[in-house]
């Protein structure tokens, strides 16, 4: 019995102090709820307050895993009745819940390409590297390898490749040969940069010329975790001069489980864009319930976040028109949860894709009846048909490539703006459920080239697309505001990368300021929507879509109202608290106010020196309030009118 007890000291003895029971506010929600739990185990990001140890995870018993050097984070595996203690030592900054990801793919179904926007400007990505965060890409594909009618030739389009899945010592990747186990990852890239080798043309993607970064993230399964595709992106930061990396493709996603300004993968997201790179992201495949009810707030991370450009799905109906185009079903809609803002940013075709096939992946064999034959013999269907927003994000990627090509000043924010400008907005739906409209890539290169050189004349605002006339949306949107009745111009300040998307200055605190008509869309967008928010003692929060879909939430609990996203993820709406639903900052746009004095633009002031309030006379004219000593005429234009006699400039206190 002493020896019993001497032992059972000793054990004690050794237990690191942080394994006492300790407050768990560094705790995310999830993990939060897990450190009560007597069972089980956890994967975890721990950002520490400087660098990071291992010995901090090891010494209580946890596994250390990937470091993440640009945030001072490391991945690691914990029993869930040690959470708590590991909050507690003061080494340790946050631990978040490493949360899985998985491809937004749906079933399957038909592509678009950008044949005549390359046509005409004889443009094909070239000189553009592409980071595909995916399941990998298979190299060896002829459309990804070969090139014109000699088979000895050869134009390898993936230059560079990076396993991200396998990490048995942190600093070590497994394998750097591309391979994908999965399929999706190929498909992805086919999408973007296939040359059409095996379809003589007919399957090729949309910007054949680019360069692909292959990173993978996803097993053979599809399954993977935040923390490798935040490895992944800073990996593809690292690296971007070297291969002029200037899109991301992200067709992978997770759940949202905090604000888009505290996730750590959101956050890896904003890094890549203030280093330049335009990521784009699928919106998610959550549009539509178990019951085959429309449902809101769907939208999934990292594409929850303003600064990426997220990307809905448009069904073509079986049709190369246009016209009949329309939003695909499953597409994941707005506002985003927690954070309440609104998305997607466009839609674009993700319906039936007929993209690249692994013989060896598991999509190959799960999708059997979906393989297609090319116009050559080869030894196995080198094509396969995938729906889901995962198709919808590439076909916007390889866009971008070219849109960076014909212009390659753009900035991730101007070519937002242009893409959305350009868009076409579909009848009958919401800017919740299609954003600015369907992508006209033709009209974004277009524009991109005008910006390039703002000579000579706007652009005609509007294409001849397979014979039907599209005119462009005429319009943006910032924040959850819609900007129209303007031109966006070139050498605006919005477009800085020190300027977060939808946000009313720069870092620097200069203005941004919009012309003469905003509608906030998440209170009504002027379509008929009927988005009608009630919050008067926070408990009660009804949404009417003007369909057969309407959906009571609650705030009262955390946990009133959970919907199942099917991947184990959960969407929850609740706020807990009535001030935690912002659905501006400090300006406020509006046309719907009513009365003669509410018939113009309002905007907002952030202290009594810096914007001023004002509202539009029925003539156009701007009447200032207050005193105009403090309005200081500025170059930063955002948005102007067509006849340039309508234009609202920005406000700078001259002191």
């Amino acid at each position: 019995m002493a020896l019993l007890l001497v032992a059972a000291c000793a054990a004690w003895s050794a237990t690191p102090a942080w394994s006492q029971r300790v407050p768990t506010d560094k705790l995310d929600r999830v993990l939060r709820a897990r450190s009560l739990q007597l069972v089980g185990r956890s994967r975890v990001i721990v950002q520490f307050r400087g660098s990071p140890d291992p010995r901090v995870v090891t010494g209580g018993g946890g596994i250390s895993g990937r470091e993440l050097p640009q945030v001072g984070a490391l991945v690691a595996d914990v029993d869930n009745t040690a959470l708590a203690g590991l909050a507690g030592n003061p080494q340790v900054a946050w631990i978040r819940a490493d949360h899985p990801v998985f491809p937004t793919l749906e079933r399957t179904g038909a592509a678009i390409a950008a044949a005549v926007a390359r046509d005409t400007y004889d443009l094909t990505g070239s000189g553009i590297g592409i980071a595909v965060i995916d399941s990998g890409i298979t190299a060896w594909h002829d459309d990804l390898y070969l090139t014109g009618a000699d088979p000895a030739r050869t134009d390898p389009r993936v230059v560079h490749f990076r396993d991200f899945t396998v990490t048995p010592n942190p600093r070590i990747w497994m394998s750097d040969q591309p391979i994908d186990e999965y399929g999706h990852g190929t498909h992805v890239a086919g999408v973007i940069a296939g040359n059409g080798y095996d379809s003589d043309g007919a399957r090729s993607g949309m910007a054949p010329g680019a360069r692909l970064v292959g990173l993978k993230v996803l097993d053979a399964q599809g399954f993977g975790y935040i923390s490798d595709v935040i490895a992944a992106i800073d990996y593809a930061i690292a690296i971007k001069d070297s291969y002029n990396i200037r899109v991301i493709n992200l067709s992978v996603a997770s759940g949202v489980f905090e604000s888009y300004n505290t996730d750590p993968l959101a956050l890896a997201a904003r890094r890549a864009v203030e280093a330049g790179i335009v990521v784009v992201a699928a919106a998610g495949n959550l549009g539509m319930n178990d019951a085959g009810q429309t449902q809101h707030g769907g939208i999934t991370c990292p594409g929850n976040a303003p600064w990426v450009l997220t990307v809905g799905a448009a069904s073509h109906e079986g049709t190369a028109a246009r016209s009949n185009d329309t939003l695909a079903s499953f597409s994941s809609r707005g506002p985003t949860w927690i954070d309440f803002a609104a998305k997607p940013d466009l839609i674009a075709p993700g319906v039936g894709t007929e993209s690249l096939s692994d013989p060896q992946s598991t999509l190959y064999a799960q999708y059997a009846d979906y393989l297609l034959d090319g116009s050559r013999e080869t030894p196995y269907k080198p094509y396969l048909s995938l729906t889901g927003t995962s198709m919808a994000a590439p076909v916007v990627t390889g866009t971008v490539a070219l849109m960076l090509e014909a212009n390659p000043g753009l900035t991730p924010n101007a070519v937002k703006a242009i893409l959305q400008y350009t868009a076409e907005v579909r009848e009958g739906e919401s800017l919740l459920a299609q954003g600015a409209g369907l992508l006209n890539a033709l009209g974004a290169i277009r524009m991109a080239r005008f910006f390039a050189k703002p000579k000579g004349g706007l652009p005609e605002p509007g294409d001849i697309v397979e014979d039907e006339y599209v005119a462009w949306s005429g319009h943006i949107i910032w924040g959850n505001s819609r900007m129209t009745s303007g031109i966006p111009l070139p050498g605006a300040n919005a477009w800085s990368l020190d300027v977060t998307w939808g946000t009313e200055a720069t870092s620097a605190g200069q203005p941004i300021v919009w012309g003469v008509q905003a509608t906030n869309i998440v209170w009504s967008t002027g379509h008929g929507d009927n988005i009608v928010w009630s919050t008067g003692h926070g408990d009660n929060i009804v949404w009417s879509t003007g369909h057969d879909d309407n959906i009571v939430w609650s705030t009262g609990h955390d946990d009133n109202i959970v919907w199942s996203t099917g991947h184990g993820d959960n969407i929850v709406w609740s706020t807990g608290h009535d001030d935690n639903i912002v659905w501006s900052t400090n300006i406020v746009w509006s046309t719907q106010c009513g009365g003669a004095d509410c018939t113009g633009v309002i905007w907002g002031t952030r202290g009594d020196n810096g914007f001023i309030w004002g509202t539009a006379s029925p003539d156009g004219i701007v009447a200032w309030s207050g005193g105009g000593d403090n309005i200081v005429w500025s170059t930063n234009i955002v948005w102007s009118t067509v006849r340039g006699d309508n234009i609202v400039w920005s406000t700078y206190a001259s002191h």
